[in-house]
């Protein structure tokens, strides 16, 4: 898995999964739910999950709230 710069400066795990930051970048270009699931080839129920759960690793409620924390991380960029 990438990895990332930590606030103090180690090298930390990505704490997204491979699929979750594919959602995530489909999100950031304006893809609605069933857009991202057709691309993906995946169910919309799926593709909710990962958002629910990557929602919950991040500790906020909101897709937008996820993406600006993903950014402020540097897992995902514009």
């Amino acid at each position: 898995m990438p990895t990332i710069l930590g606030r103090e400066g180690f090298m930390n795990k990505s704490i997204l999964t491979k699929r979750e930051k594919e959602i995530f970048k489909l999100l950031i270009c304006n893809k609605t739910t069933k857009e991202i699931a057709q691309t993906l080839n995946i169910s919309e129920k799926t593709v909710r999950n990962h958002i629910s759960n990557t929602m919950q690793k991040l500790g906020v409620k909101g897709r937008a709230n996820a993406v600006v924390e993903l950014l402020r991380l540097n897992e995902i960029s514009l």
